[in-house]
């Protein structure tokens, strides 16, 4: 069976002021929230830019808008095949930060970079076509979703443990993943509400597609959609059917009420995401031996180096109690 595997981002990041020196900052001295304009979103002007520059360039943007925390941005470009769409995050990144300097500003793509706000977040939308048609819509079903996406969804849900470690690859990445900010911790779908780890968009027809919703800016693409490809291929291979979709906010679920539908969480750090990784060998032969040990390697190390720091917030927290 031959498929074509399409892919659409959701890029969240900041723009922050840069100090007398050039040199990045997390100030920022604007408040606007989710969907404000100017004159209160005080990056209006930057994001504009960046948007007419990579139309330029040949990017097709779908959305470009505040993102909820202070500073936040999003901007979406259009679905492609999944190799396109790899290069095409790969120099997104590249243009946003040019364009940001121009403005005077740094744009960072870092998951969680400020305390009690939200992270930024790098949402895939994923489709598989044949001969042109999306396999993934069947009008005839019940929410139009075709067997071929259960099994696709039911692939990832299996093997998400072991896959966070490419799609939240840093320390930072899981001081996004906590609950009260909207970024998704725990592995179920849905097609009502966006609490769970996959969401299914109202679209239809051709736009029928699976957003993935965990993955966040500082992971390589790459990777990201070589690992969410096979596992779900492996989901139709194995015909993988997924548990019953969500209904309810899961954040507001009693424990014992998620206990008994099955619902578990991501790794909650770095070092649970390298063991859970090293425990998939599905995922790990996915990558190859190379990679995997070097990424394993790399992981290890940032994992022991941070936790051999010492923190401002222990010395804030112990320093004068002890």
């Amino acid at each position: 069976m031959v498929y074509c595997f399409d892919v659409g981002p959701e890029f969240e990041f900041f723009l922050f002021n840069t100090d007398e020196n050039g040199q990045p900052t997390t100030i920022t001295h604007e408040k606007a929230g989710y969907f404000d304009l100017g004159p209160v979103d005080l990056g209006e002007n930057a994001r504009r830019d960046m948007v007419l520059t990579l139309e330029e360039m040949g990017f097709e943007i779908e959305a470009s808008h505040h993102e909820v925390a202070p500073a936040q941005h999003e901007i979406d470009f259009k679905y492609d095949e999944a190799l396109v769409t790899a290069d095409h995050i790969m120099t997104f990144k590249l243009a946003v930060r040019t364009i940001a300097k121009r403005h005077g500003l740094f744009a960072s793509f870092m998951p969680k970079p400020k305390y009690g706000v939200n992270g930024s977040g790098m949402h895939i939308n994923m489709s598989l076509s044949r001969d042109g048609k999306n396999v993934f819509f069947a009008p005839e079903e019940a929410l139009g979703l075709s067997r071929e996406a259960y099994y696709f969804i039911g692939g990832i849900l299996k093997h998400m443990k072991g896959m966070t470690l490419i799609t939240n690859p840093l320390v930072n990445s899981y001081k996004r993943l906590v609950p009260g900010y909207e970024a998704p911790i725990y592995i179920a779908w849905s097609a009502a509400n966006r609490s769970p780890l996959i969401r299914i968009p109202a679209s239809r027809g051709a736009g029928t597609r699976i957003e993935l919703r965990c993955p966040d800016p500082s992971a390589n693409p790459y990777l990201v959609l070589a690992v969410c490809l096979a596992a779900g291929l492996d989901g139709i291979q194995n015909k993988i059917l997924p548990p019953e979709g969500i209904t309810e906010n899961i954040f507001e679920m009693r424990l014992s009420d998620k206990k008994k539908k099955g619902i578990e969480e991501l790794p909650a750090d770095l070092g649970a995401a390298i063991e859970m990784f090293e425990q998939d060998a599905f995922i790990m032969e996915t990558l190859g031996e190379h990679i995997s040990e070097k990424f394993l390697k790399a992981k290890k190390a940032e994992w022991a180096n941070y936790q051999a720091q010492v923190t401002e917030w222990e010395l804030n927290e112990y320093l004068y109690k002890i």
